[in-house]
């Protein structure tokens, strides 16, 4: 065991809603003093880069209450399947849900925890290739989203000017601008 580990000694959750339960764990430190320690648990997720045959980004505009403010992001959604949807599975369903877009293919992009010191989270990025409207979106009760295809440069940049402030979107722009592009 890594002599920097922590033992977890008890877990319950404290609070548990839709999208995400609160847990609290009691651990010991390495040092051999305990306390408690609360974090955000969640279903693992996917996100999609979508690109149009045209090289296009179906991107959406979603309300967002944690902020209080429209975010401009990419379509993603949880793994519902408690056994684990596959993912590619997951992430076409995803961008239909969302968006009423299908796609002829999806590449694995990466996968990452983006909040690992607050949440066990964690986000596998899908790039979809030739997008195309085909249908109804399918929205949560609580999704509040607009769908606009967006130049792929044009998204680029207002991730790197702070215009585009989803996280999600901004790893996987920014992965996909490093290692595929």
């Amino acid at each position: 065991m890594d002599d920097l580990a922590w033992e977890t000694t008890g877990t319950e959750i404290d609070y548990r809603c839709p999208a995400f339960d609160v847990r609290r764990d009691d651990v010991r430190f390495p040092d051999g003093t305990v306390d408690e320690y609360h974090y955000v648990d969640e279903a693992p997720a996917v996100v999609i880069l979508p690109f149009t045959a045209e090289g296009d980004v179906v991107a959406i505009e979603e309300w967002r209450q944690a902020v209080g403010r429209v975010n401009h992001g990419l379509p993603a959604g949880s793994v519902e399947d408690a056994d684990g949807d596959d993912l590619v599975d997951a992430a076409a369903r995803e961008l239909a849900e969302e968006t009423g877009y299908t796609a002829d293919s999806f590449e694995h992009l990466t996968t990452v925890e983006p909040t690992n010191g607050m949440a066990n989270a964690v986000h596998h990025h899908f790039v979809a290739h030739g997008c195309r409207p085909t249908g109804e979106r399918d929205l949560d009760d609580n999704e509040s989203i607009r769908v606009s295809v967006v130049g792929y440069d044009r998204l680029l940049s207002a991730a790197i000017d702070g215009d585009l402030r989803d996280g999600r979107a901004v790893t996987a722009l920014l992965y996909y601008e490093l290692i595929s592009r």
